[in-house]
């Protein structure tokens, strides 16, 4: 199968179907949230959105990249996140890399959020369909980021059926410039299990689909066969 891997920059048109791999640790985070309770995840393009959002949206909360700030009720972080009580909650996110990808292929018809932590489930839901050639957005370092990419390959090879060894894409993800990063504790709202908690492959069941309800891009977790659609 032709898929294709894109930065965001590198983004032209819409696509017919996209995936958007944040590893480190956007969807990971978003994963975790869902695993949490979290009924939906609301993307938003800017903080001063997400918190716009949930100040006209009584009990949503709101979750963003870096140190925690006024307004925000969680950070990017697994480690942190794992253990909320998140029930029935909307959550409103806000990263640097992984909600501007998702957010710039919003209007594809069919739009996955993906880490190593819902991999295998993005694969079977998007074998399930055959979507034909797939669009991954490799979110991290404008289409650099060692880990997304590794977990793209990764999810294409799966796409194919059979056994792929996971081993080789996550010792990628493990060695790479944000993995480093996170273990050196230079990225902020950070937790020491971080890096291994975006590194436990299909640690949930489900993938992550994203759609426009009214004016909003929301995510949420589904099985394959939970939502059937048509790509226009």
């Amino acid at each position: 199968m032709d898929h294709h891997f894109v930065g965001i920059p590198e983004l032209t048109g819409v696509p017919r179907v996209a995936v958007v791999i944040d590893v480190m640790r956007a969807f990971t985070v978003a994963a975790w949230a869902f695993s949490r309770g979290v009924e939906r995840i609301v993307l938003a393009s800017t903080e001063s959105e997400a918190l716009a959002l949930k100040e006209s949206h009584p009990g949503w909360l709101a979750l963003k990249d870096g140190a925690p700030a006024a307004g925000f009720d969680a950070v990017n972080s697994p480690g942190l996140l794992r253990s909320c009580d998140f029930t029935g909650r909307t959550l409103v996110q806000k990263t640097t890399a992984g909600t501007v990808g998702a957010l710039a292929v919003a209007n594809a018809p069919l739009v996955l959020c993906a880490s190593f932590v819902v991999a295998g489930p993005t694969a079977r839901f998007l074998r399930t369909r055959d979507p034909g050639p797939v669009t991954f957005v490799v979110t991290g370092e404008g289409g650099r980021a060692d880990e997304d990419l590794a977990c793209a390959q990764y999810i294409s090879r799966s796409m194919a059926g059979g056994d792929v060894e996971a081993a080789p894409y996550l010792d990628r993800a493990r060695s790479s410039r944000a993995a480093a990063e996170l273990a050196g504790g230079l990225r902020s709202g950070y937790h020491p299990d971080d890096v291994d908690l975006c590194l436990e492959i299909d640690r949930f069941p489900f993938a992550m689909l994203a759609r426009q309800e009214e004016s909003l891009t929301v995510l949420r977790p589904v099985t394959a066969p939970d939502v059937p659609y048509s790509l226009r």
